[in-house]
């Protein structure tokens, strides 16, 4: 059988013992000296079964006259014992983080720990970054599109039909006959002048695939594309964007030069020089020597572009590019080979091999 709450004499006067009640409890909260002595003394005074709970459940059996003055007295009681109990908590909980804050005090005359070693961006990103900027400063704005691309705007779209020999040149993983890894990020020409009408000027970073390695070459790479039509454009634009971009990137002194080439979506085509920054374009070192680098030709080879072949605008005439009224011009340059010639890189593979003796010479302020 569960046991009965205690219920006082109804003969006597309820509020004699409330006051004594409050007495007790308040000496025992008091008393307390950890939280698992306070929840004890809240059970015995507080609890279902206290007598203070009692008294409340009994106010009913009272005399009319009696039920108001007993309740009230009852509920104060509570009150000022639930307040109490709260100030002993708080109390007791201050106590306890101050005896711990004590006991893990930190000695500050101890040496501390060596600081940890932060990274960096990869060399790779920072020479990105860097030329993104320089073109932003141009006036381009920079894009980025699927490294999963259809056959169609990876070789098709621009000017490179099934069976076209330089498809030879590009060829690459595919993932069915449709789709490919973009061995470009040139692709992207044809999807921006889709979604945007002329004037265009954007830039165009991203991963791109082939099947090399080497010293030279690895399957992935990463390249930027870039893109400016607009009306009366010419091969003289061209010249002068990309010898601000030499300049930015190499040093103010440096000179291009434009060399016949041949891609397929661009016509006329130009291989694209900086003069040497490692012999000033004199071809030989300082004691002399053949300079390695530029292989004494004063000349090293960054970047292949051309103006806009017509058939890739026959792909989006639609959108307002009209061979006879817009001309462009398209450039395409290895961020890696930018950074293995900035910084004197001997192989293309250590950027890609994660090895932290080889990063961490390219950190912030190297």
């Amino acid at each position: 059988m569960a046991e009965q709450p205690i219920t006082p004499p109804l003969s006597e006067d309820p509020t004699v013992r409330l006051e004594e009640l409050r007495g007790e409890a308040e000496r025992a909260i008091e008393a307390a000296a950890r939280a698992e002595d306070l929840e004890e003394a809240r059970v015995r005074y507080l609890g279902r079964k206290a007598e203070l709970t009692a008294v409340l459940r009994s106010i009913g059996q009272l005399p009319a006259d009696r039920r108001g003055p007993v309740g009230k007295a009852a509920n104060a009681v509570r009150v000022a014992l639930e307040a109490r109990l709260s100030e002993r908590s708080s109390a007791l909980e201050a106590a306890a983080l101050e005896a711990r804050l004590g006991g893990d005090r930190i000695d500050v005359t101890l040496p501390g720990d060596p600081p940890r070693p932060t990274g960096h961006l990869h060399l790779v990103t920072q020479t990105r970054r860097e030329i993104e900027d320089v073109f932003v400063g141009l006036g381009f704005s920079v894009v980025e599109g699927p490294e999963v691309e259809l056959d169609y705007y990876n070789f098709t779209a621009l000017n490179m039909p099934p069976a076209h020999p330089a498809r030879t040149l590009h060829d690459t993983f595919y993932l069915s006959d449709e789709i490919v890894l973009r061995t470009h990020t040139s692709p992207m020409q044809v999807r921006a002048m889709e979604a945007q009408a002329p004037p265009i000027y954007i830039v165009v970073p991203g991963r791109v695939y082939r099947r090399d390695s080497d010293a030279t070459h690895t399957p992935m790479f990463h390249q930027i594309e870039g893109l400016a039509v607009d009306e009366d454009i010419t091969l003289a634009d061209l010249q002068g964007v990309l010898l601000e971009f030499a300049r930015a990137v190499f040093g103010p002194e440096r000179e291009i030069r434009l060399r016949s080439g041949y891609f397929p979506f661009t016509e006329p085509s130009v291989e694209v020089d900086v003069s040497c920054f490692a012999c000033a374009g004199t071809g030989a070192l300082a004691d002399g020597r053949r300079d390695p680098l530029c292989k004494g030709s004063g000349w090293i080879e960054i970047l292949g572009a051309g103006m806009v072949d017509p058939n890739v605008f026959g792909f989006v005439e639609e959108r307002g590019y009209d061979p006879e009224r817009v001309q462009g011009f398209a450039f395409g340059l290895g961020i890696d080979r930018i950074a293995m010639l900035k910084y004197g890189v001997p192989d293309l593979r250590l950027m890609f091999e994660g090895d932290v003796r080889f990063l961490e010479q390219f950190g912030a302020g190297a």
